[in-house]
């Protein structure tokens, strides 16, 4: 069958031939042969609509063409379509004669009453239509018809299946293992009685004007003679921007759009063919900058066709312009300002575009670190490794720009004592009995730590702890954690000694839970005792 859409009648006789194959997989009862012979009625009348409305075809296409002149390209699809209609009468003819000899031969002719005399015998059928060794009239006539699909198939734009198919090729019964081997002889005209016979034939000669319908149509959309109907009616809103800002209003255009269920049109923009679906075309596309004005905006102007066919016989192409105009993408950081960034830490940037509002769909690439999305529009971290790096802005997948920044080393943290846990005050001193515990904290810049908190991590983890008396040292410990008990030391010491505070390992915990040594060179502090 074709493979273009199907109209009612068309679908109803499918159904039909569906109903005439199941049939003949039952057992043959006098009442069946009744609905096959009612079947085969139908089939022909059906048929003969057919036939008729072909011929207004005809017609309609020999009026089109004297309409415009008798154009030699016009003269000659009329040609081409009285040789479709003269085919088809042709091989309607061929089964014509073929159903008056299965009445005459297989079912002994016709009584009184005008009905076939034995519509019931099956093996005269079989013995006309398949034959000894497989020479029956269905093997020629299984070749005629197939010929004619390829013949229509030349002329339309829809390739035609066979119209007799073996069973491995019927969509009907291939799925049968018991059908699907037989040859289309077979398939038709085993076991089947006269009636059945001849609806099967009847069948052939729907599906016979059914294709020729199908070709004729095409030929007349050729010449003209094929009517334009705008059969699809849409309630269209074209605005002048689809975001707008709140406060502000919404303008555009309300109309009725029809377009041809029959036709595609052709479409093309800017030179460039578009999509069409369901007669709309589907326009997509980037649009480019370049050439703004002092407001940022460049202007840009559509240049779009639409051609469609007529019945004048010739295309018609309908232009449009469309002006519009592209807005500069801006963006800005949030701080106002290009931050300095601190070196392997996570430093959150914030990157936004109020210009480009709704259709900000930002991502970032660096040349100098790591960069580690949010999940939130704009927002993302990054972990710069060198001195200087640059920032590239994108969005949609265009670059915008590109920022430059410094990368500053992490300021090293502070150093302060505490005597018996409160903060050592150098100009009071320390008693010498009551002194019993030293502990050595790492305060980070204030700064570095407002920007970086989860980099601002800080301990003194080993400091060593000497007392001495004038020159000479008198004893010491070293103590893990930044300090603890100095017992040992408070036993021996006197007024006017001192302890003598050396730190000896400073470490950082960064934002990934890693944590290295801080280099802080030699850092000795003093608590005098008194």
């Amino acid at each position: 069958m074709a493979g273009g859409k199907e109209t009612p009648r068309q679908k109803m006789i499918g159904m039909m031939y569906l109903v005439l194959t199941a049939m003949l997989a039952l057992q043959v009862s006098s009442a069946i042969i009744e609905k096959f012979i009612l079947l085969n009625n139908s089939l022909e009348l059906s048929s003969g609509a057919a036939n008729q409305i072909n011929q207004e075809t005809v017609l309609k296409i020999k009026s089109a063409v004297e309409k415009s002149g008798n154009r030699a390209a016009d003269v000659a699809v009329f040609k081409q379509a009285e040789d479709v209609r003269k085919l088809s009468s042709d091989i309607t003819n061929e089964l014509n004669a073929l159903k008056q000899q299965i009445i005459t031969k297989a079912g002994g002719g016709l009584n009184e009453e005008g009905g076939i005399k034995n519509p019931q015998e099956e093996a005269k059928v079989a013995e006309m239509m398949i034959g000894a060794g497989k020479k029956g009239e269905a093997y020629k006539l299984q070749q005629t018809l197939n010929a004619y699909s390829s013949k229509l198939s030349e002329i339309s734009p829809n390739k035609f299946s066979g119209l007799a198919l073996d069973g491995k090729d019927d969509p009907v019964v291939k799925g049968n293992k018991e059908q699907r081997n037989k040859d289309f002889a077979e398939l038709n005209f085993e076991s089947t009685p006269v009636a059945a016979a001849l609806a099967v034939l009847s069948q052939k000669q729907t599906d016979i004007r059914r294709m020729e319908g199908e070709v004729l149509n095409y030929l007349a959309s050729k010449v003209g003679a094929a009517d334009i109907k705008f059969d699809r009616v849409l309630a269209m809103v074209s605005a002048d921007a689809k975001t707008v800002v709140a406060g502000t209003k919404f303008k555009g255009q309300m109309f009725i759009a029809a377009s041809a269920s029959g036709i595609t049109p052709r479409m093309s923009l800017n030179g460039a063919p578009v999509k069409v679906e369901n007669g709309v075309g589907l326009i997509e596309f980037t649009a480019q900058g370049g050439g703004y004005n002092a407001e940022g905006l460049a202007k840009r102007e559509l240049q779009g066709k639409i051609t469609i066919p007529t019945p004048s016989g010739r295309d018609t192409t309908y232009s449009m312009s469309q002006e519009y105009f592209v807005v500069k993408p801006s963006y800005q950081i949030e701080t106002g300002t290009l931050p300095p960034l601190y070196l392997g830490c996570a430093n959150k940037l914030s990157i936004q575009s109020p210009a480009l509002g709704a259709l900000w769909a930002p991502n970032f690439t660096t040349d100098g670190g790591e960069i580690i999305a949010s999940g939130q529009k704009g927002k993302f971290t990054i972990v710069p490794n060198k001195a200087q790096l640059n920032i590239n802005v994108f969005n949609a997948g265009n670059q915008l720009g590109s920022e430059p920044f410094r990368v500053n080393k992490v300021p090293k943290p502070s150093i302060e004592v505490r005597v018996n846990g409160a903060t050592f005050d150098e100009r009071r001193g320390a008693p010498a009995s009551g002194t019993r515990s030293i502990q050595v904290i790492a305060v980070p810049d204030e700064s570095f730590k407002n920007f970086s908190p989860e980099d601002a991590k800080f301990r003194v983890s080993q400091i060593e702890v000497s007392l001495a008396r004038g020159t000479r040292r008198i004893n010491g410990v070293t103590l893990s954690g930044g300090g603890g008990s100095i017992s040992s030391l408070a036993q021996q010491a006197q007024p006017g000694d001192r302890y003598v505070i050396t730190i000896l390992k400073v470490e950082r915990q960064n934002f990934k839970g890693a944590v290295n040594e801080v280099e802080m060179g030699n850092q000795i502090r003093s608590v005098i005792l008194y």
